[in-house]
């Protein structure tokens, strides 16, 4: 017989879920596109979680647009600039709006569009300051990917996030364009990473990943990286950013993985911005605001504060050229029968 406390807690836990759900369903609203999408079994679509994203949206769209997305679910967690005026006059956008604090409601906020407008169907979670990048992206796009891992059986993609930064102080990027961001944040420092098997138990939320399964079980989780080294983060670098949200997929339950997944032998980067646009005013405003999701965005923010003319680059800092380098670094694990597919698959 269970000890009573032990059913109170469950109970008084159940309770709590529901109405964290209740209050989530309330603060809904669907903002702009059709209730449902009209998408093929090959399209691909992006989930985006924004607030205050104009800054990034020209370059975003025109890159995800350029590997094959045509369609992008799009959840705003509150706006105040034009972010969603802006969305609204895209082609293939649908976007809905939950105001909620990403802490304690993250989960939902990304789960959602997926069940929504992805079920059956790929979905590729990707923020506006995040850069996917795969072997053959330039020649093949998106969709020599997937049906790849569609072939296989593999319904995960395995991302690692390389922080890209210039080559001088961070605060010179506070009036770039994000185009231009894009263009000068060449370097990137793999020097300062942890390494831990993809199952393993040292890792936090290693029961999320359970119950997954890996097509490679030399793919790591990783984590640190040039913020942990600069700032003390205690980053994740290890992402499921592309996943097929079949039956048995559960969607995002963390910001980083799906459950219930195959994780392909073949593996990209997320080239990731965040310290473009001016950084130390955004974390200064997330903190004010109680946005922050993760103590690692504060750990940052009162470094930044303290040393706003702080800089990444080191010598141990390597510049950027293709996806093909970090295979060789050991950053990224290199699936040859994907390359074969792509020799033998034209765009």
């Amino acid at each position: 017989m269970k000890d009573p406390v032990h059913i109170i807690r469950r109970l008084w836990q159940r309770s709590k879920e529901h109405r964290r759900r209740a209050r989530f369903a309330a603060s809904l609203r669907h903002v702009h596109g059709a209730e449902t999408l009209e998408t093929g079994p090959d399209d691909v679509i992006a989930i985006v979680l924004v607030r205050n994203g104009s800054y990034y949206l020209d370059a975003f769209l025109d890159y995800y647009r350029a590997m094959g997305i045509r369609h992008f679910a799009v959840m705003d967690n509150g706006s105040t600039d034009d972010t969603i005026a802006r969305l609204s006059r895209e082609p293939g956008v649908v976007i809905d709006q939950c105001s909620l604090p990403l802490a304690g409601y993250e989960h939902l906020l990304r789960a959602y569009p997926a069940q929504t407008y992805g079920r059956d169907r790929w979905c590729l979670y990707v923020d506006m300051d995040e850069m996917l990048d795969f072997e053959g992206r330039k020649t093949h796009g998106i969709s020599a990917l997937t049906s790849y891992m569609q072939a296989q059986g593999h319904t995960a993609l395995v991302a690692q996030m390389l922080e890209m930064f210039p080559k001088g102080p961070l605060s010179q990027a506070a009036g770039m364009t994000f185009q231009k961001a894009l263009d000068s944040f060449l370097y990137y420092d793999i020097s300062a990473l942890e390494r831990f098997g993809y199952h393993s138990q040292a890792i936090e939320f290693s029961a999320l990943l359970a119950a997954n399964e890996t097509a490679n079980p030399d793919i790591p989780f990783l984590f640190g990286g040039v913020r942990g080294k600069v700032f003390g983060e205690a980053c994740c670098l290890t992402k499921h950013p592309l996943i097929f949200n079949g039956d048995g997929v559960q969607p995002a339950p963390h910001p980083h993985l799906s459950m219930g997944v195959v994780c392909s032998d073949a593996t990209a980067v997320l080239k990731h911005y965040k310290f473009a646009n001016d950084t130390l005013a955004r974390d200064a405003a997330s903190l004010r605001s109680g946005a922050v999701a993760h103590g690692e965005d504060e750990a940052r923010a009162k470094v930044m504060q303290v040393r706003p003319d702080v800089s990444l680059f080191s010598l141990d800092a390597q510049r950027w050229g293709r996806v093909e380098q970090l295979y060789k670094a050991d950053f990224l694990q290199r699936a040859p029968t994907y390359t074969a597919h792509l020799e033998a698959t034209a765009r």
